[in-house]
């Protein structure tokens, strides 16, 4: 018996000897550098986007190896930059069996946090199945609800001491579900701990069901040192000494995010690179020294500071905000009309997006005036039990935050996206379902207005891309997007649209269609928006609106203002307030007339900031890249000067250089009118004013034939993109209201002198 037992031990020995051999690194499998190089540039994006990324000389070296004329010298280079980040090497044999090793990463931990490290596959079977990442370490008790323990789970105190760490892999955007079949490639895996101190874990991988190897070599053990972590209170005060709200970007020496973005609950948005914290409220961070970067929006000096964190402190950290405009105080008051709390970026599931108090600290942190957050299609029927047609409880007098509707993922969205705000109901009159609602967009507009709302589009330029700069430009748009493509026809009925939205477009496709428009005699006005966190997901009020109030915040006087023209939408960082013509300010209701031609009188008082030193990553983008405005395209060579302009019929007559150094300047300009115009103030692209309409002998705005034959052009090509979606039972009324419009563009066509 002992010499059975000796035999089936040498061979068992022997079978583990020759397994082992069989997935010896030795026989080095090739990988092509062209997809390793791509695979390395979606690592460091992905790192980087996590909160992690790559030190400058490691990405240097990414850069130089992938240009290195030898592919497997690059290769090599390349696994040996990554190979440092390594925790554990995972072999797949030729027979799909799974091995695992310890890698060269120091296994370093921080309590209350989390890490990210690399996993290596070598994939000598080319699988595509999904790497499963397994631990008995790893559990979801003490990360549901911000740490506290999940009450449907009971542990023993023993089996609760265990599960100290939460083990996953990154397997959605930016990085793959499954592998890619690549002999060689790396993937993201990322490690919570509950706990301070040394902690083991088993880790084991699989891909699939039968893959894990023979042995026990699916597994390894390893010991984390896990830092502790220390509690600081931060002190914020703004620029009168008042408790305030600030974003805050936290990074270390490695340039590591704080808290790290993929393990952030809700109030912290994993998407974001900054936190919001207000005076008293606290973050957790590791001994280190620190970079701390803190504003209060656009309108706030940008800070930055150092700080060490060490056994003996700080337990407090003050800050202090600084202003460098302050237009509320002259009755500007700043509003983005498109935010979300649920849907693209956010938060889906299980809380179904956010929750007002989380929006709440956006708007606090970027000191807008007025929030108004939308429900649209994404988990609508949660999230539209917040809306009430009031102001939300949450509201501050200064800081107002109320929900509405964006009128998207509905039957109607692909006529474009349809903003309604101060509404009263938001249920369609018999729709039951999103499916029930009208498949286009004017019978919604009439019902919003029946019930007394503010309506526009959303992100304008979505299907008018055009393909240069001129504005206006006369080529024809596809009219194929969800932007403000049946505003061409919908502007041809009275009343029904009060506004189409800025900022968030390319600024060429946005204006293009709002300047032909107001060429023809038509008066909408420009709001701006940031659609957070779909086009726009770093901040809410990239896009603004400025609206002038002579008396109390509030949001039906906000959007009155707004509705009225008394506004002007900008970046943040441009203003262009009290803009006048002959004394008369914006959105007054009366138009200037005057007798003959001649010259009129304007005068704007305009402010920008920007930093001494060009961003050159922003102002060498092309128009059509993100940030579609921002007053770094708009300074004028290397000075720190921008450009102001009176644009008068959509043609730029008058021009005057300002010093974006926070100073506000009053302009004074002489401009001629020939005919009966609009007239407006800009800087391109980081601010415009709504228009001022002078009339000359009484005779209405026809400023443009070529416009008014493209605005017919636009209506024809429009109903080619959107009739083949309009449901057969809307379709009848929806042609009607396409030949009403034509008309009326044939009427503008004759009464245009030129």
């Amino acid at each position: 018996m002992r010499t059975l037992a000796a035999a089936f031990f040498l061979c068992a020995v022997a079978a583990m000897r020759l397994g082992s051999q069989e997935h010896s690194h030795t026989a080095k499998p090739s990988v092509p550098l062209q997809p390793m190089a791509q695979q390395a540039r979606q690592l460091s994006e992905a790192l980087n986007y996590l909160g992690q990324p790559l030190t400058v000389t490691e990405q240097k070296r990414v850069n130089d190896a992938i240009g290195m004329p030898d592919e497997a010298q690059a290769v090599e280079a390349l696994e040996r930059i990554f190979d440092s980040h390594v925790l554990v090497n995972v072999d797949i044999n030729p027979e799909s069996r799974v091995k695992v090793e310890v890698g060269e990463a120091k296994p370093d931990l921080i309590a209350d946090g989390a890490r990210l490290f690399l996993v290596k596959v070598v994939n000598l079977a080319h699988v595509t199945a999904q790497l499963n990442v397994v631990s008995p370490n790893s559990g979801d008790v003490f990360i549901r609800s911000n740490g506290q323990p999940d009450p449907g789970i009971t542990l023993t105190p023993q089996a609760s001491n265990d599960r100290w760490a939460d083990i996953s892999l990154i397997q959605q955007p930016p990085m793959r579900k499954r592998l890619s079949g690549l002999a060689v490639e790396y993937q993201i895996l990322q490690v919570y701990s509950r706990d301070a101190g040394q902690r083991s874990a088993k880790i084991s991988f699989n891909v699939g069901q039968g893959s894990q190897d023979i042995g026990f070599r699916n597994d390894v053990t390893i010991v984390f040192n896990v830092a502790p972590t220390k509690q600081i209170t931060f002190r914020v005060k703004d620029e009168h000494g008042v408790p305030a709200m600030s974003s805050f970007i936290i990074r270390d020496r490695l340039n590591r995010l704080y808290p790290l973005p993929s393990k952030r609950l809700a109030p912290d948005f994993f998407f974001q690179p900054q936190v919001y914290r207000a005076d008293g409220e606290t973050v957790r961070l590791p001994a280190g020294y620190y970079t701390i970067q803190y504003n209060g929006g656009p309108e706030s000096l940008p800070h930055t500071r150092e700080v060490e964190v060490n056994a003996e402190g700080p337990a407090e950290l003050a800050f202090q905000l600084d202003r460098w405009i302050d237009p509320a105080k002259s009755g500007w008051y700043s509003g983005d009309h498109h935010v979300h709390a649920a849907g693209c970026s956010h938060y889906m599931n299980p809380t179904e997006g956010v929750e007002p108090r989380d929006m709440l600290r956006q708007i606090l942190g970027e000191r807008l005036n007025i929030g108004s957050v939308l429900t649209w299609g994404p988990d609508y029927y949660y999230q539209k039990q917040f809306f009430s047609g009031h102001d939300d409880p949450l509201s501050r007098p200064d800081r107002l935050m109320h929900y509405d509707l964006e009128v998207s993922g509905f039957p109607s969205s692909h006529a474009g996206h349809i903003v309604l705000l101060k509404l009263k109901e938001q249920d369609y009159p018999g729709a039951k379902r999103i499916e029930d609602w009208p498949t286009w967009d004017l019978p919604i507009f009439r019902w919003a207005k029946a019930q007394g709302a503010i309506t526009g589009f959303a992100h304008s330029g979505w299907g008018l891309e055009v393909k240069t700069k001129d504005l206006p430009t006369y080529d024809m748009p596809g009219f194929d997007g969800i932007g403000a493509n049946e505003y061409i026809m919908d502007v041809t009925h009275p009343g029904m649209v009060d506004f189409i939205s800025a900022v968030d477009t390319p600024y060429v496709w946005e204006l293009n269609i709002w300047y032909h428009t107001l060429n023809v005699g038509f008066r909408t006005r420009i709001a701006g928006e940031t659609d957070f966190p779909c086009i726009y997901d770093g901040r809410v009020g990239i896009g603004r609106t400025y609206a002038r109030l002579s008396g109390e915040l509030s949001y039906a006087a906000w959007l009155d203002s707004l509705k009225a023209g008394r506004s002007y939408v900008s970046d943040g960082k441009t203003h262009l307030m009290d803009f006048r013509v002959n004394g008369v300010e914006v959105g007054a209701s009366s138009d200037i007339r005057l007798n003959a031609p001649g010259n009129v009188k304007v005068t704007v008082k305009a402010a920008a900031y920007l930093p001494v030193i060009p961003n050159e990553e922003v102002r060498g983008l092309p128009y059509d890249q993100k940030p579609y405005w921002d007053v770094e395209r708009a300074r004028w060579g290397n000075t720190r000067e921008v450009p102001v302009e009176i644009v008068v019929n959509g043609k730029m007559l008058a021009r005057k250089n300002v010093v974006a150094d926070g100073k506000v300047n009053d302009l004074e300009f002489d401009v001629p009118v020939s005919e009966s115009s609009w007239i407006a103030a800009r800087v391109l692209p980081a601010a415009h004013t709504n228009p001022i309409f002078t009339l000359v002998g009484g005779k209405p705005v026809r400023a443009s034939k070529r416009s008014a034959q493209w605005c017919l052009d636009a209506v024809n090509q429009c109903w080619t993109q959107k009739a083949p979606r309009i449901a057969v039972g809307d379709l009848g009324q929806a042609k009607a209201a396409y030949d009403h419009a034509r008309e009326v563009y044939r009427q503008l066509i004759g009464e245009s002198p030129q």
